[in-house]
């Protein structure tokens, strides 16, 4: 009796380690069909990426060039065309990185699918050769020697009996790097499925920035007759305004006395805060610029943050960890007057970051937000000649977000405004360039 179950364990392990082998031939061949595909649609979704790419680059200079350009009605004119035109590109880019996140998660859930069955075949497998062998260790010694009447076919069936149990705990170490890999495997598909749903909001982002491009298109025409005179004159109009504005409001500021304890926010120290966003253009700086002066800002006082010429779309990201204290739109009661769209963020350092000019806003009042998270999408908004981010840096016990009654533009506004001593230069709290 205890020489057939010795037989019978040895004629299962190797029943099992044959249908194993066949299984698994069986299996890769059922994936690798499949896989062949999947690879070769990732081998063409990269090479439309990198054309993509390209193609976006080249917009992106055609901006930078019509940037550095007099503005006229002609060069905004090709500034929006640009746009309009990168932005759709945008649009097949990210659509693209959307086929090609789904195509990983479809790569993901294969290896899940044959993982999950090799490991629940093991199981199986495993839990029979250990009650066989069990069965086969429970005689003595003696006992087995005895059931045998050649030493010789003793001594090779024990032998083999051992080689079984080397295999058991062999295949029970490889169940458990299968079991390893099948927790990868379902770690790397669910960032792949949260990053899917980040892609598919930015796809809607963008099909909404490309839509208030080509209204902003239209709406120049339309205002301008296709006229350069017409169009010099609207904007001769929305300097005057903006420099109305800036007046009443250095007038309003000025008068603030907000208590600023010099403990409250750190001393500047570069790499506190991180861009804004990832290609780094600064157009004017922070205090006393040719532009502020030009324009006799804040009284000589300066420009009041950092300007970064970007195209409309760019992504924006909140500079530092924070809590987002307000958003708002300056344009809907003094249009083409100060930082149209805007996003205030309060950080818990003692910090406050402004981004203004933006197209598209994609936080609200009371989010919590993480360095590098997207709070919006860069625009032409509010006193703008041309597609940038104003960055503002604030020290939040002199800062504050209010509504402000304007004779300028004959209503109430809100918006962040602050005691003078509470601005702070960005580029002192930034990483060098």
């Amino acid at each position: 009796m205890k020489k057939d179950i010795i037989r019978y364990g040895i004629s299962l392990f190797a029943l099992f380690f044959l249908w194993n082998a066949a299984y698994s031939a069986q299996t890769v061949m059922q994936i690798n069909i499949p896989l062949y595909t999947i690879q070769d649609k990732i081998d063409k979704i990269n090479a439309d990426k990198k054309q993509l790419e390209d193609e976006i680059a080249k917009y992106e200079a055609d901006l930078k060039n019509i940037g550095e350009q007099a503005t006229s009605l002609e060069n905004t004119l090709k500034s929006l065309d640009a746009t309009i035109k990168k932005n759709a590109l945008d649009i097949k880019l990210t659509q693209n990185k959307i086929n090609a996140t789904e195509l990983d998660i479809e790569n993901l859930g294969e290896d899940i699918d044959k993982n999950t069955i090799l490991i629940g075949q093991d199981r199986q497998t495993i839990a029979k050769l250990i009650v066989e062998t069990a069965r086969g260790e429970q005689a003595t010694f003696i006992e087995n020697l005895l059931a045998y009447d050649d030493i010789a076919e003793f001594w090779n069936e024990t032998e083999s009996m051992y080689q079984i149990q080397n295999k058991l705990r062999e295949k029970v170490a490889e169940t458990e790097v299968t079991k390893t890999i099948l927790e990868g495997n379902k770690t790397a598909a669910e960032k792949k499925k949260r990053s899917l749903i980040a892609l598919k909001s930015e796809l809607t982002d963008r099909k909404t920035v490309l839509d208030l491009s080509k209204k902003e298109k239209n709406k120049l025409l339309a205002d301008t007759k296709d006229k350069e005179s017409n169009y010099q004159k609207i904007l001769a109009d929305k300097k005057a305004l903006s420099l109305a504005f800036d007046k009443e409001l250095l007038q309003f500021e000025s008068e603030l006395k907000f208590a600023i304890d010099p403990n409250s926010y750190p001393t500047p120290v570069r790499s506190i805060l991180s861009w804004p966003l990832d290609i780094v253009k600064i157009t004017q700086k922070f205090g006393v610029t040719d532009f502020s002066k030009t324009t006799n800002a804040y009284n000589g006082n300066g420009h009041n943050g950092v300007d970064f010429g970007t195209p409309i779309g760019t992504k924006i990201e909140a500079s530092l960890s924070g809590t987002v204290v307000g958003t708002g739109n300056t344009d809907t009661v003094c249009p083409g007057a100060s930082f149209g769209n805007w996003v205030f963020v309060r950080h818990d350092n003692g910090l406050s970051t402004l981004y203004g000019h933006l197209s598209l806003i994609k936080v609200r009042t009371g989010d919590r937000v993480f360095t590098g998270d997207t709070i919006g999408y860069s625009g032409n908004t509010g006193f703008s000649t041309g597609p940038h981010l104003h960055f503002g840096l604030y020290v939040t016990q002199g800062s504050r977000i209010m509504q402000v009654k304007s004779k300028v533009c004959m209503g109430t506004y809100t918006m962040p405004v602050a005691d003078l001593k509470a601005y702070l230069d960005p580029l002192q709290y930034l990483p060098n360039l």
